[in-house]
């Protein structure tokens, strides 16, 4: 019979993945929390009418990427594309934004039918950040600030710069699609297919084009800038002298926009050019008719998210992995013999009770000295605390270091752990 495997685009994280992956997460919990962000946790299937409302319904995601499907009662339902409709929806229906401002965040998996590739799955992780209630651009300042923190906590600082833009009301974009659309009409049969396809569906996309020849038609398309609103033009302003004050640097792109059609004002991505084609990293910007397009009470909103597997991604090509994020064990207590089992186990307590920093792992499973020794060292611990017939009768514990040449000693169990203590912490 032939085995089952994963669904293609859809991978499994390993054990010898994983703590990368919980470096990441823990460093972003610890950054957000420093700013006040709570964690909101919603459900991965939604009613399918939520991304079609909030998305929009001639977007790539919509139209080609999405895994919807029928239930049992006849609904359509939909694995979330993304993240921010789904908080929307759940901050809504539980009264989270009435006459009060909100910062949250989220993380988890999302799907999206796409042709995989390095950096890009179809089921992929993000983490989200979403603020409600906030009209100013200093809340646009923060996430900008806040993901410049996270950057250099990871150690990413010198390799991912921030583009910003502005794509003012969704009044000012009709005008300037209309403008837009005009222009290039002229020049139909020189765009690429895509561009082709949205020029009647989603035309500030073409915008995003990484075609360079549609880039060269570009060059003399009417610019955004000349359509923005006033309130727009002095909000982004207000944002970059914010950015400056608070040492931020970026670059304005006009032709940055966003693949969704909620956002509005303020946009930006944190990209790099150590991933090739993949290189934005974090992206986001304002959502303010959002909450009302889902049938809430008009509200500012802004937020954000970052790709897991691409940011890991980047720290593993940089090299950036830090060697706490190895996933091996501190210290590994063997038992020689039936009779040291039990007070191994209780050992191992006893330590993880006096080190609850430590990575401590008891042996299980028997086996002669020289195979528990073999598992102590493949586990990557520091140092094995073996426990045999003359440790028990003199209640002490050999302790033997598996990464130097220090010699073993012979150590009290009532000092063990005030000895490892020191021994680590070098």
């Amino acid at each position: 019979m032939a085995k089952i495997q994963a669904i293609r685009g859809m991978n499994d994280i390993l054990p010898e993945q994983t703590p990368v992956w919980q470096f990441v997460e823990d460093t972003v919990r610890r950054v957000l929390s420093q700013y006040g962000y709570q964690e909101i946790r919603m459900p991965v299937v939604e009613q399918t009418d939520l991304f079609k409302r909030s998305i929009g319904e001639v977007t790539d995601i919509v139209e080609k990427e999405m895994y919807t499907f029928e239930d049992r009662n006849g609904d359509s339902l939909t694995l979330r594309p993304e993240g921010t409709a789904g908080c929307v929806r759940a901050a809504e229906e539980h009264g989270l934004l009435f006459n009060q401002t909100r910062r949250l965040w989220y993380t988890g998996p999302m799907f999206r039918h796409e042709r995989p590739q390095k950096g890009r799955y179809r089921q992929f992780h993000q983490i989200g950040v979403e603020c409600f209630g906030m009209a100013g651009p200093d809340i646009d300042a923060e996430l900008l600030i806040l993901t410049a923190r996270l950057w250099r906590e990871l150690g990413l600082g010198e390799h991912t710069r921030l583009e910003i833009n502005s794509i003012g009301t969704s009044a000012a974009r009709r005008e300037y699609r209309e403008a837009l659309v005009a222009y290039l009409s002229d020049y139909r049969d020189q765009l690429d297919d895509d561009s082709q396809r949205r020029l009647s569906s989603n035309p500030l996309r073409i915008l995003d084009s990484k075609n360079p020849a549609t880039q060269q038609l570009l060059e003399d398309a009417p610019s955004l800038d000349d359509y923005l609103d006033q309130e727009s033009v002095e909000h982004f302003r207000t944002l970059r002298a914010l950015l400056d004050a608070a040492g931020v640097a970026y670059t304005v792109n006009p032709r940055l926009v966003r693949g969704l059609d909620y956002y509005g004002k303020t946009v930006f991505e944190w990209i790099t050019d150590s991933l090739g084609a993949q290189g934005t990293v974090c992206a986001g910007g304002r959502y303010d008719g959002l909450v009302e397009q889902l049938g809430g009470k008009p509200t500012f909103a802004v937020g954000f998210a970052l790709g897991l597997e691409r940011l890991i991604l980047l720290l593993e090509t940089l090299d950036l992995v830090p060697s706490s994020a190895n996933g091996n064990v501190d210290v590994y207590v063997t038992a020689m013999g039936d009779a040291a089992v039990a007070p191994a186990l209780a050992l191992g307590e006893t330590l993880r009770s006096a080190l609850p920093e430590a990575r401590i792992m008891v042996h299980c499973g028997g086996g002669s000295f020289k195979s528990q020794m073999k598992k102590a060292d493949r586990s990557g611990a520091r140092y094995a605390v073996i426990l045999g017939e003359n440790e028990l009768a003199n209640g002490t514990a050999a302790l033997k270091p598996l990464r130097s040449d220090e010699p073993q000693q012979e150590i009290a169990q009532a000092e063990l752990a005030g000895a490892l203590e020191n021994l680590l912490a070098r």
